[in-house]
């Protein structure tokens, strides 16, 4: 044994006598607050989808309808080159029926683990729901607060410009 640690003798101790370290023990954090302290990085912000993923899974849905009509054409034994024929032919007509329906979907007909489908969703439904209501694109949550807080300010000092210019004329 080093340094007068763990046992002086394993015998009858039912160990081996190694020593190591807690590995367990929890150590204190040096930065203690779990969350920023900054008031503008606590602000809400609409996570942006990403345009790429939801092209992909648009492609993807076609190309499943597209494989199940393969399957299901394959299975009553037509011929290779009419199944590609009608494949082809039903591709053409959904990836027609998409780009001229848009993004109609509203987020109702959605899953939870579709992220970036309910995102967009969200963004166009908070974009009608602000041109409804008036708001403004530049407008900044609490700025109605600020405005007043200025207008505060301006009359304190104008109260105490005005108190400092008639201190001025009675001492004259």
């Amino acid at each position: 044994m080093s340094s007068n640690v763990g046992l002086s003798t394993p015998r009858g101790s039912g160990t081996s006598g190694y020593v190591q370290r807690n590995m367990s023990a929890l150590k204190p954090r040096d930065n203690a607050a779990p969350y920023p302290k900054d008031v503008d990085e606590l602000r809400l912000r609409q996570k942006e989808p990403d345009k790429e993923i939801i092209e992909h899974e648009r492609k993807r849905a076609i190309e499943v309808k597209v494989f199940e009509l393969r399957d299901k054409l394959e299975d009553e034994g037509e011929n290779e080159d009419d199944i590609d024929e009608q494949c082809d032919a039903l591709r053409k007509k959904l990836t027609a029926e998409q780009a001229k329906n848009g993004s109609a979907n509203s987020g109702r007909g959605l899953k939870s683990h579709q992220v970036h489908e309910l995102a967009k969703a969200k963004i166009e439904e908070s974009e009608k729901l602000r041109k409804a209501l008036g708001i403004r694109k530049d407008y900044e949550e609490g700025s109605h607060w600020k405005r007043q807080e200025e207008q505060k300010e301006r009359r304190e000092k104008g109260r105490e410009e005005g108190m400092a210019k008639r201190e001025e004329r009675d001492r004259d």
